[in-house]
C-alpha cells in the first residue's frame, strides 16, 4: 500500500528530484480521523501506528486498527459526557497515550482540541478557559495540573466538565474508566458534515515571550500541512519509526507526532518523562532502533556534550530540527559523531513549515533551507519590497491566492490581532532573515529582537552562533542595551559549560573570540554570566527579560 497521503495531493519535483509542487485536492468534508485513521485501520489493521514507552520500563504498541477503535470510543464517551461540535476542549496529557485517543475522539465529535502544557499555574488555567470558553478539560491526575485547574474553575464560568487520566480525583470524570465501558462503533455524523476549510479543529495558544499569549486556531485541513513536515522534511518511511522530542501541549507535537507521520503510515515512538536527560534518548534512540529524529537545537546541544559514541545509533538515518535556529556548531558536532546532517526547518504555530531543509537538498550549516513549495514565502524589507539577496527582512507568506493550507485562520476573538498579522496582503511572520543567492534563507531573529548599534542592524543569532562555537559556552543570548553614544551595544548573557568559572578574563577571552570570528562591531560589549536563561514555559528565551 503507498503512503496514504498521496491520495489527497499532487507532487512535482525539479531536476534533481526535490519537491517543488505540492497540489492538495482533498474531500470536500475531509477529517483526520475519518479519512486517515480509519482507512489505514481499514485497510493495514496490524500496521504500527504508535510505540508508547515510560521512564518505568513499560511500553505499549497501537496498531492503526487500536487507534481507530479508541477514537471511536472516545468519542462515544465525550459525547455521553455533553461534548459537542464546536466546543473547546483542553489536553492537559504531557505526553500519556490518551493524548493521541482524545485528539481523534474530538476530531470525530467536531470538538476543537485546546493542548495545553502541564506547566500552567490557576492564573494560567483562568485566562486561558475564559479566552478560549473552554468547555470541558481532560487532564493528568498526575502532578498538580488537577489542583490548579480545581482552584481555576470558579473563575472560568464556562467549564462544565473536568476528566482526569491515570488517576482518580474527587469532582472529576475519570477518562479511562468511562473508556473502558464506552461503546467501540462511532459512526461518522450525517447532516452536519464538518466543512473542511472553514470549521475549527485544533487551537493553540501561543508562547510569545510578551504579554498574553494569543489564540491561533486552524481547521480540519490543517493536518495535510503536514505533509512536507513528515515526508520531505521528517523523512519518515512506513516501517520505520519516528522519534520527535516534544510535549503535547505544545503545536511540535502534531508536527512530529501525529498528523504527517501517519499520512506517511509511519510508526510514531513516544518517551514518557517528566525531567529530560540527554542519555535516557540515546538509550532509547539505541533499544527501540528509532529511524529518524526530530528534536530542537537545545537537545542536541546537550546530546552532543555526552558521550555519544558510546551508544550504538545505526538505526538512526535522519535528523532533523526546528524551533529555534541551530548554531553550525552543533551541526558540525553531531555530523562529526553520527555521520548525519541535521536538516533544519522554520515555522510556527500559525503555520506548517514555511521554511525547509527537503529531502534532496544539500544542507547548509547554519540555514534554515528555502521556502516550503506549499506557501508563496518572500523576504521583503519595511516598505514590503522584496529584499536584495544578504539584506535582512521579514519572512512574510504572500497571500493572493487566497489562504494556503496550513496557515491558521486567525487568532480567535481578537480581530485586531489578525487584520495586523495579515496587513498587506502578506501573512507577517513577525521573524528577520536574509536569503543568500541560492535562495537558502538564514535566521536573524523576532523583528523586535533587531539591536540597531551606530548606525548597524545587528541580529542576535550570528553572534550567539560564534560564541556557541567556544568551549565554555554552554547557552546564551544576545540582547541590544541601552547606550548614550551608539544607541544600543551588543549584551551576552551566558551560562557556562561544566568546568568553567565566571572571570574578567574569561569575559575579554569571549569577546576576542567574536571580534576574530566576525565583522569587530557586533561584539559584545557588556558579558553577563548566569546559572541560567529566563525562558517562558515553552522554553523560549526571555529576550525582553534580559533587555
Amino acid at each position: 500500500m503507498e503512503m496514504i497521503y498521496k491520495r489527497f495531493v499532487t507532487e512535482g519535483f525539479d531536476e534533481a528530484g526535490v519537491l517543488n509542487r505540492l497540489d492538495f485536492h482533498p474531500p470536500e468534508h475531509f477529517n483526520f480521523a475519518y479519512d486517515v485513521v480509519d482507512a489505514l485501520a481499514a485497510e493495514e489493521p496490524n500496521r504500527r501506528a504508535l510505540l508508547w514507552t515510560d521512564k518505568n520500563g513499560a511500553e505499549i504498541t497501537f496498531s492503526f486498527a487500536d487507534i481507530a477503535r479508541a477514537a471511536d470510543k472516545t468519542a462515544n464517551l465525550l459525547k455521553a459526557a455533553g461534548v459537542q461540535k464546536g466546543d473547546r476542549v483542553m489536553l492537559v496529557l504531557k505526553r500519556h497515550y490518551q493524548f493521541w485517543f482524545a485528539m481523534m475522539g474530538l476530531s470525530k465529535v467536531g470538538a476543537v482540541a485546546v493542548p495545553a502544557t502541564n506547566l500552567l499555574t490557576k492564573k494560567d488555567f483562568v485566562y486561558r478557559f475564559n479566552a478560549a470558553g473552554i468547555s470541558a478539560v481532560i487532564a493528568t491526575a498526575e502532578g498538580e495540573v488537577a489542583a490548579h485547574i480545581d482552584a481555576a474553575a470558579p473563575e472560568s464560568p464556562t467549564l462544565r466538565v473536568k476528566m482526569t487520566v491515570r488517576g482518580k480525583r474527587e469532582g472529576w470524570l475519570d477518562f479511562d474508566e468511562l473508556f473502558e465501558t464506552a461503546p467501540d462503533r462511532f459512526p461518522r455524523p450525517q447532516g452536519e458534515e464538518f466543512a473542511g476549510d472553514t470549521d475549527p479543529m485544533l487551537m493553540y495558544f501561543t508562547s510569545g515571550t510578551t504579554g498574553e499569549p494569543k489564540m491561533a486556531w486552524h481547521n480540519h485541513l490543517y493536518p495535510l500541512g503536514h505533509i512536507i513536515t513528515a515526508r520531505y522534511w521528517h523523512n519518515v518511511q512506513p516501517d520505520g519509526l519516528h522519534f520527535t522530542v516534544a510535549e503535547t501541549g505544545w503545536g511540535k507535537a502534531v508536527w512530529g507526532k501525529l498528523y504527517g507521520q501517519w499520512l506517511c503510515n509511519a510508526g510514531v515512538f513516544v518517551y514518557d518523562f517528566d525531567k529530560f536527560k540527554p542519555t535516557d534518548l540515546l538509550e532509547r534512540i539505541e533499544k527501540y532502533k528509532i529511524t529518524t529524529f526530530c528534536a530542537p537545537p537545545t537537545i542536541y546541544r546537550f546530546m552532543i556534550h555526552e558521550d555519544m559514541a558510546a551508544y550504538n545509533l545505526s538505526s538512526l538515518t535522519y535528523a532533523t530540527t526546528a524551533g529555534e535556529a541551530l548554531n553550525p556548531e552543533v551541526f558540525h558536532v553531531f555530523k562529526r559523531i553520527t555521520g548525519l546532517s541535521i536538516m533544519e526547518g522554520f515555522g510556527q504555530t500559525e503555520t506548517t513549515l514555511t521554511v525547509v531543509t527537503m529531502v534532496g537538498m544539500t544542507p547548509k550549516p547554519g540555514a534554515m533551507g528555502r521556502p516550503s513549495p506549499a506557501f508563496d514565502v518572500a523576504v521583503v524589507d519595511e516598505e514590503g519590497r522584496p529584499a536584495k539577496a544578504g539584506e535582512v527582512g521579514e519572512i512574510v507568506v504572500r497571500l493572493k491566492h487566497g489562504r494556503p493550507i496550513g496557515l491558521f485562520g486567525g487568532y480567535y476573538r481578537d480581530e485586531e490581532k489578525t487584520a495586523a498579522a495579515h496587513a498587506g496582503g502578506v501573512y507577517h511572520t513577525g521573524d528577520t532573515a536574509w536569503q543568500d543567492e541560492d535562495g537558502y534563507l538564514w535566521y536573524v531573529g523576532r523583528t523586535d529582537d533587531l539591536i540597531k548599534s551606530s548606525g548597524y542592524r545587528i541580529g542576535p543569532f550570528e553572534i550567539e552562533s560564534v560564541l556557541m562555537e567556544h568551549p565554555a559556552v554552554m547557552e546564551c543570548a544576545i540582547t541590544g542595551a541601552p547606550d548614550p553614544v551608539r544607541g544600543q551595544v551588543v549584551k551576552a548573557t551566558v551560562v557556562l559549560a561544566p568546568g568553567f568559572t565566571p572571570s574578567e578574563e574569561l569575559k575579554k577571552e569571549l569577546q576576542t573570540h567574536v571580534k576574530k570570528m566576525t565583522a569587530p562591531y557586533k561584539y559584545p560589549r557588556i558579558v553577563d554570566f548566569v546559572d541560567a536563561l529566563p525562558k517562558t514555559i515553552s522554553g523560549k528565551i526571555k529576550r525582553t527579560e534580559l533587555r
